[in-house]
């Protein structure tokens, strides 16, 4: 498999440095972060979707005033996961699977540009997200960007566990070396996704830790901005926190072995991707 490691959103709240800790100026610069997987019988498979296109050009319709203006998403269809597979010279069919760690508006808004694409996540997940009984989940999940798909999986934790973890290790149509791993919290059907290379794991770990400096040392690290953000979308704290402190003596008795990242951190991207650069 060839990893492509992609930007499928900007977002820059006001904050600098007190969100993402390297801005000086007052605006702070967070990612979507997603990846392209090149397969040689499965076709690409993305994980993630970062925004759609039809999020870039119709925004009111497809995202709430609140995330618009909290978030300051910045309307750039170069940045769209249908834009970036098509420079990779690939067409929108060439993308037969999607698998997502959730449901929320910044992680799934490209999923109308890929339609033919299966898509594979935690059950859990698609239970929540069609229970939109609360102010919250009204704001993060968009029936606009999912409602009219088809081709949906939806995955109960079930095989052998994953570095101590539960996982959905067969995922239907994927290579064996894709797995679901949940981690509830953010959302109660959030996953990570862990995919297994030649030297080693690597772990897309969507919103289960927002900062670089959560995981790989024994106490936390988080600036003000992504610790009030976390604590305001989380689903179940207590969840959230215990897969965090997991995930946290994970990283630092495994550091060899995976590779570790989430959706929003842009120096994880940077230190993933050379060729991305922060604007």
């Amino acid at each position: 498999m060839r990893i492509h490691h992609l930007n499928c959103g900007c977002m820059c709240p006001l904050g600098g440095a007190l969100y993402d800790g390297f801005s000086h100026g007052i605006k702070s610069h967070l990612v979507c972060h997603c990846l392209l997987i090149e397969t040689d019988s499965h076709g690409l498979i993305l994980v993630d979707t970062g925004f759609g296109l039809q999020d870039m050009r119709r925004p009111a319709d497809r995202l709430t005033r609140f995330f618009r203006t909290l978030n300051n998403i910045q309307y750039r269809d170069e940045l769209t996961a249908i834009n970036q597979v098509q420079r990779l010279g690939f067409r929108a069919e060439d993308v037969r699977h999607i698998v997502l760690t959730h449901l929320d508006f910044d992680h799934a808004g490209g999923l109308t540009d890929f339609p033919h694409a299966q898509v594979h996540l935690m059950q859990q997940e698609i239970d929540t997200a069609e229970q939109r009984h609360s102010w919250l989940r009204r704001e993060r999940y968009r029936p606009a960007q999912w409602s009219a798909r088809s081709g949906w999986h939806g995955y109960q934790a079930a095989g052998e566990r994953w570095f101590g973890f539960d996982a959905v290790n067969q995922l239907q149509g994927l290579p064996p070396e894709i797995l679901l791993v949940p981690l509830p919290g953010h959302t109660l059907g959030h996953a990570g996704i862990a995919i297994r290379q030649p030297n080693g794991w690597l772990l897309h770990g969507g919103d289960a830790w927002f900062y670089r400096g959560e995981l790989h040392q024994a106490q936390r690290h988080c600036t003000p901005g992504l610790r009030f953000y976390q604590w305001m979308m989380q689903a179940d704290g207590a969840a959230r926190r215990q897969n965090q402190q997991r995930l946290r003596e994970l990283s630092l008795a495994h550091s060899n072995d995976i590779t570790f990242f989430c959706s929003h951190d842009a120096q994880e991207l940077q230190r993933l991707s050379p060729g991305f650069s922060i604007d």
